[in-house]
């Protein structure tokens, strides 16, 4: 007689095989490749991908989901587009781009994906970042008011950068935007602020330059550099600078401080310009996407000076703008004014008169102001915008006038000292006491009666008095003490300059 299972009995054996069995079901989802080239893939099946989700190959190709569209997706390709072929597939990652961040990319060399290209094997991360974040809201963020020094005279003075700032440097090419930014982290040597150096559409020979001069410095102990080179797929230079502000943000999440210098937008703009066109969206002005002002609004926006409660971390960004002509007045220059706080303008006229770092002192701002300076800085930089801006004037008028009297004779001199005391060669930055007693020689016409050839000379030991001499010395001790330019510390200045500039005056002080 054949024995019948109960049914209870049936479903517990099902259960109890089913639970011992180890046969995990994957779900994935994929999309068909329907055509490739110039970076940019038209993918079919991708049903549910998000927008700027990570998508990849069977072989590791990565690439980033940018247009859904009602039949297709538009992928673009981070790696070499010549390993995706039409109707290979592209399956979803259910993540966005995110790139490693941490003590272990200080001194390396990166491309936009956080992958080493310096050959010093691989890199260690302490964390993942996603390269699109949120940046920080108005509860979240406090003023201002930390100053972020270059060792630039004539940014210190004129255009104050402070903790959490976006300050922007334009200019027409080869007027030293680059050298400005360097010469920024080369001052950062010894502070507590961690440097990043995003490199956008740059040839290889001009980064390869840069990173043995920052080697050179002991700069590249604090510094690491994102690379998307020229010869760089446009999706991956539309990438780097997001990737480097996400690195900066670890440290700035943690309580640290960063400088993130973007070098330049105008190439990150063109390689968006070029991925969107193939992407086939809509052209605007200048055939650029109508998201192109989003495309650096939510870039810079993530720079910020952090409230207490959120750790008082900081992270500061200088854009680098390549004008045409001069021309400010362009679409992705005006783009980028609008959402910094400031600007420095170097003028091609102003660099081939020799003047360096060519700023031009009457277009130049800084929104944040006096508020990220020390108060003997502010004190003794107070009055030259308008002595400088009162030299150019006169300038030009001299230029049809040769009788002058007296007082306009000597409002000339005391220009022409403050331009040349603002002037300073590249990768040698100077410290703030410095900064403050040369500008104080300067706005105090110490620097009247000495020959404009010998002015440099004059630099040179002044500086020299301040490391060596017995008031120098007194001097720097006491500003280090107290950076305010009070009776004790213009005492000690006076004094100073008597003993350095009495030797150079052919006509004395008046």
């Amino acid at each position: 007689m054949k024995s019948q299972l109960k049914p209870d009995e049936l479903s517990a054996l099902l259960r109890q095989r089913m639970e011992s069995g180890d046969h995990a079901i994957e779900r994935t989802e994929f999309g068909t490749v329907l055509s490739v080239g110039d970076g940019i893939a038209r993918v079919d099946g991708l049903t549910h991908v998000m927008y700027n989700e990570l998508v990849e190959t069977d072989d590791g190709t990565a690439g980033l989901a940018l247009n859904l569209e009602e039949d297709v997706v538009g992928v673009a390709v981070l790696d070499s587009d010549i390993n995706v072929r039409e109707g290979d597939r592209f399956h979803r990652t259910g993540r966005v781009v995110s790139v490693p961040a941490g003590p272990g990319l200080t001194g390396r060399v990166v491309d936009a994906l956080g992958r080493p290209l310096d050959g010093k094997g691989e890199i260690k991360a302490d964390a993942q970042m996603p390269v699109e974040a949120p940046a920080a809201s108005i509860i979240e963020r406090r003023n201002v008011d930390t100053p972020m020094q270059t060792g630039i005279v004539a940014i210190d003075a004129l255009t104050p950068i402070g903790r959490g700032q976006r300050e922007l440097i334009i200019g027409d090419r080869k007027t030293g935007k680059t050298t400005i930014a360097i010469d920024a982290i080369l001052n950062q040597k010894g502070g507590d602020v961690h440097c990043f150096y995003v490199a956008v559409g740059q040839k290889m020979s001009t980064v390869a330059n840069l990173y043995k001069q920052l080697e050179a410095a002991g700069a590249m102990a604090y510094t690491t550099i994102i690379l998307a080179g020229a010869s760089e797929p446009a999706p991956l230079q539309y990438l780097a600078p997001y990737s480097g502000c996400a690195m900066a943000e670890y440290w700035m999440n943690r309580g640290g401080h960063a400088l993130v210098i973007y070098d330049d937008l105008t190439k990150h703009a063109q390689a968006y310009r070029q991925m969107s066109l193939l992407l086939r969206r809509p052209p605007g002005r200048e055939a650029f996407p109508g998201d192109v002002f989003y495309l650096h609004s939510r870039l810079l926006e993530r720079a910020a000076q952090l409230s207490d409660e959120k750790g008082g971390g900081s992270m500061t960004a200088l854009p680098i703008v390549e004008t045409q002509a001069n021309d400010i007045s362009a679409y992705i220059p005006t783009n980028v004014i609008s959402i910094t706080d400031g600007q420095i303008f170097l003028e091609a006229g102003l660099f081939h008169e020799g003047q360096r770092p060519a700023i031009n002192p009457g277009i130049s701002v800084s929104r944040v102001g006096g508020d990220a300076q020390l108060k003997a800085m502010k004190k003794v930089a107070g009055p030259l915008r308008v002595l400088l801006a009162q030299y150019r004037e006169l300038e030009a008028f001299t230029s049809f006038s040769s009788d002058l009297d007296a007082a306009t004779l000597e409002q000339l001199a005391v220009g022409r000292a403050l331009m040349h005391s603002i002037r300073q060669k590249p990768g040698r930055p100077m410290s703030v006491a410095e900064q403050v007693a040369l500008l104080y020689a300067g706005t105090n016409k110490w620097l009247i009666g000495i020959p404009p050839n010998r002015l440099p000379e004059a630099f040179v030991a002044l500086t020299t008095a301040l490391q060596a001499s017995q008031t120098g010395d007194a001097y720097v001790k006491r500003f280090a003490a107290s950076p305010v330019l009070d009776d004790e510390l213009k005492a000690l200045l006076e004094t100073l300059m008597k003993e350095v500039f009495a030797g150079y005056q052919s006509a004395g002080r008046k």
